[in-house]
């Protein structure tokens, strides 16, 4: 068994499970034989069963589990909540060794590795930041107790979201509006202003085959019509009759999801963004310009180069004629 391709195997299963494990992460787990082999592997999804990866994935092995190596995305969980602890099953399966890639930072469920080890088993813990950016968004609501944002965009070369007279269909090409399609598919709630709501009535809804459908958050103070897509009762939608980030955050405790996706205007945007809110920027700039018209950032209390928001480059990539790319918001 090679540890890279074994991580680039979970990573493939722990990315198809985004957006159908809140408010638990979206662990994957493989068994590999003595020779290397793969012998079964599973991925936690809520949708389909309340069984964690190792679980699902020693469920499959049988007894082919005895002395082969597991590997896990996170370090396996150490207590009872909706199921028994997953180090219990991997005990009991026979496993003779565990490699894990990211370490678990709930204080609940962490000592995994330890339990296991004073059980006898070989434990290798080998970081990968590809799997921990993909279960970030659990990551980062467990350490800071909410969850992860992510701020859609779509601009112009100059930064603009609109031309003067308003128009912005389309910006982005197709290409990458089917992106956003699949972002939405791995988002447990997307948030929008009811400014957006009332010019684009949109469904917010993934046309992904197989998606589950988002929690829709709806700001502001106005209301939404009747015979919206937003009232058309497939998918839950909560409006907040709000336009208080501090609003927004205590509705949030109650509300099981990891990953939030922003597809707001300037102005809620600008607002979440001034608050520290956002934690991430996902770009899809368009190779045009339009020398004037709205842009997609309006004041966030900086008047002095000093005061600059700072932002890291995660990744980029061409999406047809655009080019998407993520920023990591740091936090001041």
């Amino acid at each position: 068994m090679n540890i890279n391709d074994a991580y680039s195997h979970l990573a493939l299963l722990s990315a198809a499970t985004l957006g159908r494990t809140a408010p638990n992460p979206n662990v994957s787990a493989a068994i590999y034989s003595s020779n290397g082999e793969l012998i079964a592997d599973g991925a936690h999804d809520r949708t389909l069963s309340s069984d964690h990866a190792e679980v699902l994935a020693l469920k499959k092995a049988g007894s082919t589990a005895r002395g082969a190596t597991i590997v896990v995305s996170l370090e396996p969980c150490n207590h009872t909540g909706a199921t028994g602890p997953c180090v219990d099953a991997i005990i009991e399966a026979g496993i003779s060794k565990v490699i894990y890639a990211v370490k678990d930072p709930n204080p609940i469920a962490a000592g995994g590795a330890d339990r296991l080890e004073s059980a006898g088993i070989d434990i290798e813990f080998m970081a990968s930041p590809e799997l921990e950016d993909i279960q970030g968004a659990w990551l980062h609501r467990i350490t800071t107790g909410r969850p992860y944002f992510i701020w859609k965009v779509a601009t112009t070369l100059d930064g603009r979201i609109a031309a003067r007279d308003g128009s912005s269909q389309w910006i982005s090409s197709e290409q990458s509006r089917e992106d956003v399609q699949v972002l939405r598919s791995q988002s447990d709630a997307i948030l929008i202003g009811t400014g957006t709501a009332l010019a684009d009535n949109p469904t917010l809804r993934p046309r992904v085959e197989g998606a589950i459908s988002p929690i829709r958050i709806v700001m502001g103070g106005r209301d939404v019509p009747a015979d919206f897509n937003l009232n058309d009762g497939k998918s839950q939608t909560i409006f907040l009759k709000s336009h208080s980030v501090e609003d927004l955050l205590k509705a949030l405790d109650y509300i099981p999801v990891n990953q939030v996706l922003v597809e707001a205007g300037p102005q809620l945007g600008s607002a979440l963004m001034a608050a520290g809110v956002i934690d991430e920027v996902l770009l899809y700039q368009a190779p045009i310009v339009l020398g004037e018209g709205n842009s997609w950032l309006e004041g966030i209390g900086v008047s002095t180069i000093s005061d600059a928001r700072h932002l890291s480059l995660i990744s980029t990539q061409a999406i047809g004629p655009d080019i998407k790319s993520r920023y990591r918001v740091e936090k001041r």
